[in-house]
């Protein structure tokens, strides 16, 4: 197969770190950009010498050049644009979370499946080599049986009602945007929990500041995750098994070094594990290579973790009282 051409949706900061690490990979280019600024897509396209630039993004799915679509709008509007582009039989990568709720990732994949399109959630952190490596170490009991994840994630940006983080209307909130990401790691390490404590303190727009989750298992395992955006947190998380813990240095979401302790909390390894680029590329090259084969989703990131994911941050927004 020729090179696959890639579209991209919103062409905010999320996509221009994105789009840097396309240009780069080798099996894909980029050929079309949408904003809803004709000045901002001729701005982008030429930055990253993309073929067209659209000031709709309905042009943009409509071109029948493109294969693949990334949607980097806010959170509030993933669902309408996916559902545009594999109604038109496009591919999609959808910037996390892939929608507000549950009930939105249902019809969504089931709409990919319909259209025999490939789908999958933006979750870069599932390709990081460290990701791989800390399951390689899972899988062989490097520190015994796993009874407990530890995960933050926290910065502090300046307040502004209007932007994606407090904007209720943009699907804002700690939660949704970095929270994610400890729920996230304790996911894919435990699985999904049997019971979910979590309390919030809300921002005047009445999104979540901060959230505090704690997941309860059957195995006796938990989880103690938080985010915020009331302050600057060390961003790091931890593993604890019955022989020893592995601790993800900040940020751990992109993380490159990783630490194994004993159960003395003596280290005896640290295992550096650097990305290529931004860290996309390898988010990029899976889904590339799912498209190339034919896939409609990913073995390593499958469409039912994105529904597990979804049901467990309804869970958590139900108990903080958060609403979209």
């Amino acid at each position: 197969m020729k090179k696959l051409n890639w579209g991209i949706i919103g062409l905010g900061k999320m996509a221009q770190v994105f789009a840097e690490d396309l240009v780069g990979v080798e099996a894909c280019q980029l050929y079309a950009v949408a904003s809803r600024s004709q000045e901002k897509a001729n701005q982008f396209a030429y930055q990253f010498q993309a073929k067209k630039a659209y000031a709709s993004y309905t042009k943009l799915i409509e071109d029948k050049e493109v294969n693949i679509i990334y949607i980097a709008t806010p959170h509030a509007f993933h669902f309408e644009w996916a559902m545009k582009c594999l109604q038109a039989k496009k591919h999609v990568l959808c910037e996390k979370p892939m929608c507000l709720n549950l009930n939105q990732t249902q019809t969504l994949i089931n709409e990919a499946k319909a259209q025999n399109c490939f789908l999958m959630e933006g979750i870069w952190t599932r390709f990081m080599p460290s990701t791989k490596k800390l399951l390689e170490l899972l899988q062989k009991s490097k520190i015994g049986r796993l009874i407990s994840v530890e995960a933050d994630f926290g910065f502090k940006p300046k307040y502004d009602e209007n932007s994606r983080l407090f904007n209720k209307a943009l699907g804002g909130g700690s939660l949704l945007d970095i929270g994610i990401y400890p729920v996230f790691l304790s996911l894919l390490c435990l699985g999904k929990p049997n019971d979910i404590i979590a309390l919030a303190r809300k921002a005047p727009t009445q999104v979540d500041a901060s959230c505090h989750m704690l997941f309860n298992y059957a195995t006796g395992g938990k989880a103690n995750l938080k985010s915020t955006f009331e302050n600057t947190t060390p961003s790091e998380a931890e593993l604890f098994g019955t022989k020893g813990s592995i601790k993800l240095h900040s940020r751990f979401h992109q993380c490159e070094l990783m630490e194994i302790y004993d159960e003395n909390r003596n280290s005896t390894e640290k295992i550096e594990l650097p990305y290529q680029g931004n860290g996309y590329i390898h988010e990029i090259e899976e889904v590339n290579s799912c498209i190339k084969k034919g896939k409609i989703e990913s073995d390593l990131l499958p469409l039912k973790f994105s529904l597990d994911l979804a049901e467990t941050l309804d869970f958590i927004k139900k108990e903080i009282k958060l609403t979209y």
